[in-house]
């Protein structure tokens, strides 16, 4: 099967650099029209220039692809709701959103101030919101639409120093999983990526050697796919260094109390068995914690699947915890 995106009409936040352009490279030359939004500010979102986005463009036109350049901020939706009138103006249609323009304002929550939290929600949460408020309508009339929203680690499992980006990340897979089942009569399909990539936003908190391994075109196969075609609907996915991977929401199978018994000591008494993320099932595949960071280990092979320090010499877990 092969993916193309000949005759869509996609918009691209944040394709200035990092992971947008890459998404936006390969949209236009797998036959997409491509909006290359970009803010053109600085990491934490200072700043703004339509430098950026008017590069990529000239690169995809250099190749032989068809994109305009966009300087929209995402938190301002009049303007976000200009550049997608243009748009359908200017090609009749909308069919592809990736919503990817991000800042970053890192601190730990005790010094973090509140104008950092919310402009960091507001860029994320709230700018995701409006471009995709702003080709709701057109994708519902068309009856078609692919929409991807670009969640986190940190919004799945968190991090320190990074409660608004957590939250904000979070927040997006909720917005997902709702718009999902309202645009499913529509066959719009809504879907989230958590990518790790070593990008603008992470240079200078990883080392060369993982910033290599961590190139955004890495990334690209997973993102594209969530917004063919053929993609699915209300689906997580991770990438990152050739690695892919999917992330679900979901309940262990419990306990059932009787009325009597249902007390807050016999939640404590119990706890394990509530919280067993397999009882009740065959699963060999079991989470660790070890000294070198958390793994995926496959106990019916005694082989690591995954490693979140994605260290290719960790071939045990005998000196993990598993739980």
């Amino acid at each position: 099967m092969t993916i193309d995106f000949k005759d869509r009409v996609a918009i691209v936040t944040g394709a200035g650099g990092g992971l947008g352009r890459e998404y936006a490279l390969e949209l236009a030359a797998r036959g997409a029209k491509v909006v290359v939004n970009d803010f053109g500010g600085a990491r934490d979102g200072s700043g703004g220039s339509a430098t950026a986005a008017e590069q990529v463009v000239a690169e995809i036109e250099s190749k032989g692809g068809t994109a305009v350049p966009n300087p929209a901020s995402v938190t301002d939706f009049p303007a976000v709701e200009a550049m997608v009138a243009d748009t359908l103006s200017r090609w009749g249609r909308v069919d592809v959103l990736i919503n990817n323009a991000g800042v970053l304002r890192d601190k730990s929550f005790a010094k973090m101030t509140l104008d950092d939290f919310r402009f960091v929600l507001d860029v994320h949460l709230m700018g995701s919101v409006n471009c995709t408020k702003a080709v709701w309508d057109a994708m519902r009339e068309a009856g078609y639409g692919r929409i991807l929203m670009t969640s986190s680690s940190t919004g799945l499992y968190g991090n320190f120093g990074q409660a608004n980006y957590g939250a904000a990340k979070l927040g997006l897979v909720g917005l997902m999983k709702t718009l999902a089942i309202e645009g499913a009569k529509s066959n719009i399909h809504v879907n989230s990526i958590f990518p790790v990539a070593g990008t603008r936003m992470t240079e200078d908190i990883m080392p060369d050697e993982m910033l290599k391994l961590l190139a955004p075109k890495n990334v690209v196969p997973a993102a594209l796919y969530l917004v063919s075609n053929a993609a699915p609907t209300s689906t997580i996915l991770g990438a990152g260094a050739g690695g892919f991977h999917a992330a679900h929401v979901t309940l262990t199978h419990g306990i059932m109390v009787p009325e009597a018994e249902r007390t807050v000591e016999t939640v404590a008494a119990r706890i394990a068995e509530i919280t067993d993320q397999f009882a009740g099932t065959d699963a060999f595949v079991r989470y660790a914690v070890c000294a070198n960071g958390a793994i995926i280990y496959d106990a019916e092979h005694d082989r690591v699947l995954w490693s979140a320090n994605l260290e290719p010499d960790v071939h045990s877990t005998r000196s993990c915890s598993a739980s």
